[in-house]
């Protein structure tokens, strides 16, 4: 790193994710069994087996008639076959008789397939009169029925191992009758922010008020990248309510992040708190997202982002999430080479990361400015565009990295 005294460095992005990366090492979330109800969007440990036959047991897939099929194998010389009915099987626990040769029962969809039936007709597919059905074409060997584990067999594979789990996950899941899942767990994430001009969502702001929309955008982005907020605090501009919720937040989290208040100018109060506790303060080659700062309380990592909207935002992009991410066992968002639709500049001795729409050719075109307070712009990208470090011109048609957000 080309400056690492505690406070003033000066790095690259890839020097401080590094650092970053060292100063989080010591989380290592173990493992954990939960109910299906809170497994949705979880990663799974290892290989699920299904304990029994999918489906249990050999049932109808419509609502018609078992048949013996070979009662109908005459059909097709224009003469129907009438079958008397002998009872009706319903979709509710039951072992039904036999059926008899030349007979016929009335079934629902779901319901048990009674020994000898190997057919089902529907019973759109049929004309009844009295005791009587009217069948008037023959119907193959297994028409209709679903046979015993002819979804998935006991023994055999259900889900893999590091899947993140949709509803058609926990549906085949509980099919089988598992009831829990043994999955990743999420690390705790305390999100804290800061400024005496923020105000929640909903209030009526006076002159000078700001809505806090980082608390919201960070703890979205934690629970994405399959982490678990933690804690949540909006502290003003008071370094002992900062040290307070810090405290609050270490005894329940892995990692803080705060995002504010930490620029060289008055009124940092993430930076006066820290700073007497050895915080390393000081500027990453970046734009947005320049001031940084890391720290640790009560032995848990304080990650300290700046407060501009686009900002916070693109640091938990840069620095955060792809940790998360990895202890969750999900994948990173891709990263893939794009055509630029027009001529980018740069900053000199910045790494910038400009907004991205893509467009309906593959090419990648710029979304409002570069400015870290544009928010609307950063909501209408699909992407992130890479300017390397030291790149101040880039024409039409060039090719970029692209993030995909």
């Amino acid at each position: 790193m080309s400056h690492d005294d505690s406070t003033g460095f000066h790095a690259s992005v890839d020097e401080h994710a590094a650092h970053i990366r060292e100063l989080l090492s010591s989380i290592s979330p173990a493992d954990e069994t939960v109910p299906l109800a809170a497994a949705l969007g979880r990663v799974t440990v290892a290989e699920i087996l299904s304990p029994v036959d999918l489906p249990l047991f050999r049932n109808s897939q419509m609502d018609g008639f078992a048949v013996h099929s070979g009662d109908l194998a005459a059909l097709g010389d224009g003469h129907p076959v009438a079958l008397p009915i002998v009872g009706e099987i319903a979709a509710r626990p039951l072992e039904p008789a036999p059926l008899e040769p030349g007979t016929t029962v009335r079934i629902m969809t779901g319901a048990v397939v009674p020994e000898g039936a190997d057919a089902v007709v529907p019973v759109e597919d049929t004309t009844t009169a009295g005791d009587l059905v009217t069948i008037a074409r023959a119907r193959a060997v297994g028409e209709y029925v679903r046979e015993r584990g002819s979804d998935l067999t006991a023994g055999t594979p259900l889900l893999p191992a590091g899947l993140r789990l949709g509803s058609r996950h926990l549906a085949a899941l509980a099919a089988a009758g598992i009831g829990s899942v043994t999955v990743r767990s999420r690390v705790r994430v305390a999100v804290i922010t800061t400024g005496s001009e923020l105000v929640g969502v909903g209030s009526v702001p006076t002159l000078g008020q700001v809505f806090d929309a980082n608390s919201v955008a960070v703890q979205a982005a934690v629970d994405a990248a399959g982490a678990a907020v933690s804690f949540t605090a909006r502290v003003t501009d008071d370094v002992t309510a900062m040290l307070e919720a810090l405290h609050l937040a270490a005894a329940v989290s892995d990692v803080i992040v705060t995002s504010g208040g930490i620029s060289m100018g008055d009124y940092e109060v993430v930076r006066e708190a820290l700073e007497p506790l050895g915080a390393r303060v000081g500027h990453v080659r970046m734009q947005p997202g320049g001031p940084q700062a890391t720290a640790s309380i009560d032995g848990v990592p304080v990650l300290c982002f700046p407060g501009n909207p686009v900002s916070t935002q693109l640091s938990v992009e840069v620095f955060l999430s792809p940790l998360l991410r990895e202890w969750a066992g999900l994948e990173a968002p891709p990263r893939t080479p794009r055509v630029l639709s027009g001529a980018v500049r740069s900053v000199p001795a910045k790494r910038q990361f400009l907004r991205g729409r893509l467009l309906p050719d593959g090419r990648v075109e710029t979304v409002s400015g570069p400015g870290s307070h544009l928010v609307a712009g950063l909501a209408a990208s699909d992407v992130l565009i890479d300017v390397p470090l030291d790149t101040i011109h880039l024409e039409e048609g060039s090719t970029v990295d692209t993030w995909t957000l």
